[in-house]
């Protein structure tokens, strides 16, 4: 286990952070302790998951349909919270090392007894999870945890969420896509085909026959891991080594065809019925695990218990701003209070604990290593190598962007001060309708400024043909010219008035999306996305700031991505600002003599002009923006 960053926070929930215990496809997993003491696993959800609704709307379900989970064979939902900012879930903490470890690491293949009491525990925590209507969808020996007791099923049921990110409409995996681990597969989940109770019998089967040869049935993915799939969906299992009283029921798990499967309780009554095994028809009742195994769980426990928190109690923590509390699902066993602040101090030192992650949720990869008791075996059909890990994504889902690291290649925007933990952070909304309003409203702004430009085209011929010195109101036409100048004037002022207005609301909206793509990389707060438009020489210099934040934020990148259209656009919107200050100190028709008025009219045409191609550029900026946004919201490029 690793000490915390100082990004990790120090408090998640009513639980204090000890250190990281890892980080799987799903999100960050935390060693934690809750105010009263029990030691629990806290996953964090991925920030790129948490925004997409499909996957808190699943994950919310699975949290609930996790708690109804019983029995004494799983790690036990306590606490979660799936509407926070970043949602969360709490599981007991289950001190052992996984099946994997055990069999890589520490002893090798497991005895035929200890696979009898394994195989009960194993069952009959399926037959809780199935129970409350999930299935598990990735059972493999990193997800078994060894205890003196017998075996512990972490991390059922929330991979289902994690799916719909590569799911297709009718709820099938999308091709290309897989949510699972190589070697402990399913033919359907290799396929992509529809996930039943049944894919967990075939996991079970791969997990039993693991145990008991130290080897994965279907080889390893040193070949490629299409090749490795395919063995799984096409060619039988590599059976041999295993006990001949274990040779049925695992080879009836291992069937191609789901139907063809056993269901758990004719499993549970084979498995109850194997001889030779001095544990109860529970799978307790002896010691299940070889000698060598109990002892390392005896100073695996000395270890626990000699790094408990040095610190006192915590104190008394008050309630997250902004917290949802119908959003709060706790489980009807005790577990925690209400939300502390989010870091009343430090954390303390981390636990020199080499479990595996006890969490919830798709786990951590597992890549086992050759085992020491097991030596190279030349010419082996299916040599014992290092597994590639679980193919949950990694990092950006498929064609999006991750929201808090740049695209490889690219430069990591400036981090500045991030949000408190626990805080509310904004959640993104597509702008769409604010950029179309703001659109036709500057396609309005132009109309204006066109009649402007053609009414003081006429004045100045006006004004040219008259002597210099001549009195601006002695010219042709001057009653009606200066009317149709200030009917144009007040027409700008209007629906100037308007764009300003909408952009205001379209430029914060776009301030909040990107603090949520990036959270803490966005500079000053978010009401000055608005305000700073409106304060003296703050509005030279700060929306710009601003504007570049919310564009890295939301292409990822602190430079190029069509940056050069919000540069070009600002620049030209700064001249425009400056000539219209300029010209609305006094119209041509306040002038006395003509000499003066058409100077004045010159200027009020190069605004005028300016104030056109700003304009059109603005148009251009926010559909690009508008667009990289919902292209990001939506995942995709």
């Amino acid at each position: 286990m690793d000490g915390l960053d100082p990004a990790d926070p120090g408090w998640i929930g009513g639980y204090r952070l000890l250190g990281r215990l890892g980080e799987g496809g799903m999100g960050r997993v935390y060693l934690a302790r809750s105010e009263r003491g029990r030691t629990v696993a806290v996953k964090v959800v991925k920030e790129e998951l948490a925004r997409k609704p499909d996957f808190r709307r699943r994950f919310a379900q699975e949290v609930k349909a996790a708690q109804r989970v019983g029995g004494d064979w799983t790690a036990p939902v306590l606490d979660a919270d799936t509407e926070a900012p970043t949602p969360w879930v709490a599981t007991g903490y289950v001190a052992g090392p996984s099946l994997a470890e055990v069999v890589d690491k520490q002893y090798g293949p497991l005895p035929p007894q200890s696979v009898r009491a394994l195989a009960i525990g194993l069952i009959r925590a399926l037959q809780a999870i199935h129970g409350a209507g999930l299935v598990h969808r990735d059972l493999k020996p990193s997800n078994v945890l060894v205890t003196i007791d017998g075996p512990r099923v972490i991390d059922f049921g929330i991979a289902r969420a994690l799916d719909t990110a590569v799911q297709s409409a009718d709820g099938l995996t999308k091709p290309g896509a897989l949510v699972g681990s190589p070697g402990f597969m399913a033919p359907e989940q290799v396929r992509g085909e529809r996930v039943t109770f049944a894919s967990d019998v075939f996991c079970l089967g791969a997990v039993l026959a693991y145990t008991a040869t130290g080897r994965l049935p279907f080889g390893t993915a040193d070949g490629g891991i299409h090749s490795l799939l395919f063995r799984i969906a096409e060619e039988e299992a590599d059976l041999e080594d295993i006990p001949d009283a274990w040779q049925g029921l695992i080879a009836a798990c291992l069937a191609k065809d789901p139907a063809q499967r056993p269901s758990l309780d004719t499993l549970l009554a084979s498995a109850e019925g194997m001889p030779g095994a001095p544990v109860g028809r529970d799978g307790r009742g002896g010691a299940w695990l070889p000698g060598e195994v109990l002892a390392e769980l005896g100073r695996h426990a000395v270890r626990l218990l000699d790094s408990e928190d040095p610190q006192g109690p915590a104190p008394t923590p008050s309630p997250v701003p902004g917290a949802s509390a119908s959003a709060r699902i706790p489980s009807p066993a005790p577990a925690s209070n209400p939300a502390p602040a989010s870091n009343p101090g430090p954390a303390s030192s981390p636990i020199p604990v080499s479990s595996p992650v006890p969490g919830f949720g798709p786990p951590l990869a597992y890549s086992p290593t050759a085992p020491s008791w097991q030596s190279p075996q030349p010419g082996s059909q299916h040599p014992h190598s290092p597994l590639p890990g679980s193919l949950h994504p990694q990092g950006p889902l498929p064609g999006g962007l991750h929201p808090h690291s740049p695209p490889p290649g690219h430069l990591q925007a400036p981090h500045f001060s991030a949000p408190a933990y626990g805080s509310r952070l904004p959640t993104p909304r597509s702008t769409r309708g604010l950029s179309i309003a703001l659109a036709l409203l500057l396609a309005l702004f132009v109309v204006p400024l066109l009649l402007r430009i053609a009414v003081l085209g006429v004045a100045y011929s006006r004004l040219s043909a008259a002597a210099s010195t001549s009195a601006t109101d002695l010219i042709k036409d001057y009653k009606y010219l200066s009317v149709a100048s200030l009917g144009t004037e007040v027409l700008t002022v209007f629906v100037g008035i308007a764009v300003v207005i909408v952009w205001a609301f379209w430029f914060q909206r776009s301030r909040l999306n990107a603090e949520a793509f990036a959270p803490g990389h966005i500079r000053h707060a978010s009401g000055m996305a608005a305000g700073s438009w409106f304060i003296p020489v703050v509005n030279f210099y700060m929306p710009k700031q601003i504007g570049n934040d919310i564009w890295t934020a939301t292409t990822g990148r602190p430079s190029g991505a069509g940056r050069w259209l919000l540069h070009t656009w600002w620049w030209f919107w700064l001249a425009y600002f400056l000539a219209y200050a300029n010209d609305s100190w006094a119209s041509w028709y306040d002038r006395d003599l003509a000499v003066a008025a058409t100077d004045t009219i010159v200027t009020s045409q190069a605004a005028n002009v300016l104030g056109i191609v700003t304009a059109v550029l603005a148009i251009l900026f926010v559909r690009r923006l508008t667009n990289l946004q919902r292209a990001r919201m939506a995942g995709g490029a």
